[in-house]
């Protein structure tokens, strides 16, 4: 698992891709968050507060994370190298967590120059330090389980397909279907247990600050079954 993982990150980087995904989603973020005149502008928003950065980070990413998983099986398929990297000595699961872990790891790297907007915020507030850190620390935290399931997400549509612009699509969809549609369903709806089921609302919940289990084990849940979901498809490929 370790070589695939290594081989994933260095094939990240070995191209533009690696460089191309952190410059995208920093210069999206930085335009919207301290440039452009708008909602999302924190210094227009007058308060010492990251809201605006959480509120934004996941549409970014729901077509971020795709555009960086959508190669991970449908290359191997297009290349037919799909089949000898299955006979090799490894199990299924320890393959797709590889290729998984090293798209995730990709997206945390991207992330972490973010880190720079809380020091920001925290020394402009009025007085110095006047922001809620519990509220911040649960919202990144909120934001990292959203990746591991974007990224599941993105991971088992890049094993339907072996055209990328296609498990690019699939992946698209299906995280905006979790992320927003599923509570747009339950506004229509008024059904509580289809609420439950979109990721925006128990990433507002950790978004407060406070780390429900129901929210973790939600989003662990999501990413499980799609990485299951991954192995269906790929132990097809075998028979």
């Amino acid at each position: 698992m370790l070589a695939i993982l290594k081989k994933e990150i260095n094939s990240f980087f070995a191209s533009p891709i690696g460089y191309l995904v952190i410059a995208i989603f920093l210069v999206l973020n930085g335009l919207f968050l301290w440039v452009f005149k708008g909602e999302f502008n924190i210094l227009d928003y007058g308060f010492a507060d990251l809201s605006a950065f959480f509120l934004l980070a996941p549409w970014i990413l729901i077509f971020l994370i795709p555009a960086v998983t959508m190669r991970s099986f449908s290359d191997e398929k297009k290349q037919g190298t799909l089949e000898l990297l299955l006979t090799k000595p490894i199990s299924h699961i320890k393959i797709i967590l590889g290729k998984y872990f090293g798209a995730f790891i990709l997206i945390i790297i991207t992330l972490l120059p973010t880190l720079l907007y809380v020091y920001t915020i925290y020394k402009l507030g009025t007085p110095e330090g006047n922001l809620d850190i519990g509220s911040t620390l649960g919202s990144y935290f909120g934001l990292l389980f959203l990746v591991a399931a974007y990224t599941a997400i993105g991971i088992f549509a890049s094993s339907l397909s072996d055209n990328q612009i296609v498990a690019f699509i699939i992946a698209v969809f299906i995280c905006f279907l979790f992320y927003i549609g599923f509570e747009g369903i339950a506004d229509f709806t008024s059904s509580r247990f289809i609420e439950q089921l979109a990721m925006s609302t128990h990433f507002k919940s950790m978004s407060r600050g406070v780390l429900d289990t129901r929210d973790i084990l939600y989003f662990l849940s999501i990413t499980v079954f799609f990485l299951m979901l991954t192995k269906t498809n790929i132990s097809k490929e075998t028979k």
